[in-house]
């Protein structure tokens, strides 16, 4: 009997997914814990492993598919992966195969010359769901209607639409030539969702700061080739940051609180999500109890994490809990921005491109000095301006001068 890739737990809440790419075909050999197939919820995208070694025997469900917790998406016959085969099968006259609920209907590409799709038949009153299932939201002309004419809720809302009642959707734009339209996957909508909510839920500011980052590139080029033979990783910038956030954070506690209704909880753990880009879209894992890491142990989280989220494997619980957020735009060459909060924390820091520019030196003497901006957005409701720039104020310090994260000072 062959095993069966079901759809595992995407987290609390979570009760739909959609297939994503099938990163196997049927008939590939597969390893165990080898990722055959990704699927993607609104908070992740997670690949998930073959249970055994085998032969992928068959796909149930193709890209695009909406699928719920626990159905199957294909079958894998077990075996020796690189030896198996898949089983024989018979002709395409003979085969019966199990009935699969249907995808739905692929969207068009030119929206604008596709015909209408036919409706079928409204069902009879007998067949349809008792009152108060389908009518309980319905006015008594709705009804009325909907008996009279025998036709469904949808019905009846296209017919009040067009005598002044209930505002039908918008119809989408047509496409034109070279354009194409695609639906947003599913954790894209969830973070254009919680972006919204961000701009509407809270009271955004942003302050700027400049850093001279002079010193932490003298230590990463002292000091970085020992530490990577010594630990196995990049003494990166990362680790700098996050260290001087969680002091940050200590002196200025309102930085890493929320709002909870009325009322401010404060926080005096220090979980730091660090936004990363991954298969699917920009995700922030959180990098626990950062407090109590060393710089070794933060580079070492950090790529993880950071390599999870690039082959789609990152969890639910990486996802979770942060309580302040830095984001690095500078990688991919940003000078300036305005980050938006990650909800429900209350400030996110952003990291900038570094920039050689002249500035003042000793003695009012011109010298140029390897500067990055820094912007810190913060929720006004919780955190007053005197509070936010203070925090960026001593971030700064701390990186200018990095000794003190070691002499705690």
């Amino acid at each position: 009997m062959g095993l069966e890739l079901k759809v595992p737990s995407l987290g609390e809440s979570v009760t739909q997914a959609q297939v994503g790419q099938w990163l196997k075909k049927e008939g590939d050999a597969v390893a165990r814990d080898e990722p055959v197939v990704e699927v993607e919820s609104e908070k992740a995208t997670v690949a998930i492993p073959a249970p055994a070694a085998g032969v992928l025997r068959k796909i149930l469900r193709a890209t695009g598919d909406t699928v719920a917790i626990g159905d199957v998406l294909g079958e894998l016959a077990p075996g020796e992966a690189g030896k198996g085969s898949p089983e024989p099968q018979p002709p395409a006259a003979a085969r019966v195969e199990a009935p699969r609920p249907a995808p739905p209907p692929a969207r068009p590409p030119a929206l604008a010359s596709a015909p209408p799709p036919a409706r079928a038949p409204p069902a009879s009153l007998a067949e349809r769901p008792p009152a108060g299932a389908e009518s309980a939201r319905l006015t008594p002309a709705a009804r009325r209607l909907l008996a009279e004419r025998g036709l469904g809720k949808a019905d009846v809302l296209r017919l009040l639409e067009s005598r002044g009642g209930a505002p039908a959707p918008a119809e989408p734009a047509p496409v034109g030539p070279r354009e194409r339209l695609v639906p947003m996957s599913p954790l894209r909508r969830t973070v254009a969702r919680r972006l919204l909510e961000a701009q509407r839920d809270a009271a955004i500011l942003t302050t700027f700061n400049e850093v001279d980052m002079s010193r932490v590139l003298e230590l990463r080029e002292r000091f970085g080739p020992g530490f990577q033979e010594k630990h196995g990783v990049k003494l990166g910038f990362m680790s700098f940051f996050v260290k001087a956030a969680v002091e940050a954070l200590a002196a200025y506690p309102s930085v890493n609180a929320e709002v909870r209704g009325d009322s401010v909880l404060y926080k005096d753990h220090y979980d730091i999500g660090v936004a990363v880009g991954g298969g699917k879209g920009l995700v922030v894992p959180v990098v626990r109890d950062a407090d109590q890491l060393s710089f070794a142990q933060v580079e070492i989280t950090v790529a993880e994490l950071a390599k999870r989220a690039r082959e789609n494997r990152i969890t639910m619980e990486d996802l979770s809990g942060g309580t302040f957020t830095i984001s690095n735009g500078g990688i991919y060459g940003s000078l300036l921005s305005t980050p938006i909060l990650n909800p429900p924390q209350s400030a996110i820091l952003g990291l900038h491109k570094i920039e050689k520019r002249p500035v003042a030196g000793r003695d009012d003497a011109v010298v140029v000095r390897p500067m990055m901006y820094l912007a810190l957005s913060y929720d006004h409701r919780i955190i007053d301006g005197r509070e936010a720039v203070s925090f960026l104020v001593r971030v700064k310090e701390l990186l200018e001068e990095p000794t003190r994260l070691l002499l705690e000072t």
